[in-house]
């Protein structure tokens, strides 16, 4: 990449993943690996299981709502718990247990993951009616990603 590269919401690829809608804001192939950045519109019950990468590191950036997010540990009951607002920032470090879920009825989020491999599985998923992550361990495990604990609660 020789020059920067700016992405309005909206400009970018939209895919199906699970239930809902995301944008990929910009893709690793545009970054030569770098980076992925994906756009989320959550719903409570979009929260991920808890779960640890070990291939990348994870930030999130939260652009509407509230969202809670529960790191640290290998169980949710575990985990210490940070709520995070519109404008806020949150890194979670590769190997650190985490998930994350709105805390309002809906919460906008950008996903940013370095480097950025890990968005082949997020587009590898599909379209279902609702999560089942438990359906794609395999997946997850190809990508370095192991799920340790139910997500929270809707």
């Amino acid at each position: 990449m020789s020059v920067a590269l700016v992405r309005n919401p909206g400009e970018g690829t939209r895919y199906r993943y699970y239930d809902s809608v995301q944008e990929q804001v910009v893709s690793h192939t545009e970054t030569r690996g770098v980076v992925s950045v994906a756009r989320l519109t959550m719903r409570r019950a979009d929260a991920p299981p808890l779960h640890v990468h070990s291939h990348e590191d994870e930030s999130w950036v939260v652009l509407s709502g509230r969202l809670r997010f529960w790191v640290g540990s290998a169980s949710l009951d575990a985990c210490e718990v940070h709520d995070a607002g519109p404008g806020a920032y949150v890194f979670g470090p590769r190997s650190v247990p985490h998930t994350f879920q709105p805390l309002t009825t809906t919460a906008e989020v950008l996903v940013i993951n370095n480097p950025g491999a890990i968005e082949g599985y997020f587009r590898s998923v599909g379209h279902a009616d609702a999560r089942h992550d438990l359906d794609h361990v395999d997946g997850l495990t190809r990508y370095g990603v192991t799920l340790l604990d139910d997500p929270p609660r809707a």
